[in-house]
């Protein structure tokens, strides 16, 4: 399976997806004009790959900040992992966030309350 890769922007996140490492990384801003059709691509991507997933996969979010939009489109990405965790993977959530960014942990905290999957809270100095 091919690796899962979109450059980052101002407005976008970069996403690195390695298919052979299982190792997801969503990294920057994520404030796109329009969220659902930014996401998309890499929710079909994690539906192929769901098929013959690697035993461990690791997700890690080094997200700056992130609007409304993009936090519903997060959660849908954290419902399609949690769906695949335990049939054939072992998911786990590694959340980075800025030790004085407040917002960022409160929202990994969020997910994690949401969400039934291993999360790591990871305090930086800088995303």
């Amino acid at each position: 399976m091919d690796n899962f890769v979109l450059e980052g922007s101002a407005k976008t996140p970069s996403v690195d997806f390695n298919a052979e490492k299982g190792v997801l990384e969503l990294r920057g801003r994520s404030i796109p004009e329009n969220s659902i059709e930014f996401y998309k691509p890499l929710n079909e991507w994690i539906e192929n790959y769901g098929k013959s997933p690697q035993p461990e996969t690791t997700v890690d979010v080094r997200l700056e900040y992130f609007n409304t939009s993009s936090s519903k489109c997060i959660l849908d990405l954290f419902k399609q992992l949690e769906n695949l965790n335990g049939s054939g993977t072992n998911i786990k959530v590694n959340w980075y966030f800025e030790e004085d960014d407040e917002d960022m942990e409160e929202a990994g905290e969020d997910y994690q309350a949401i969400i039934n999957l291993p999360f790591n809270m990871i305090e930086v100095e800088e995303i």
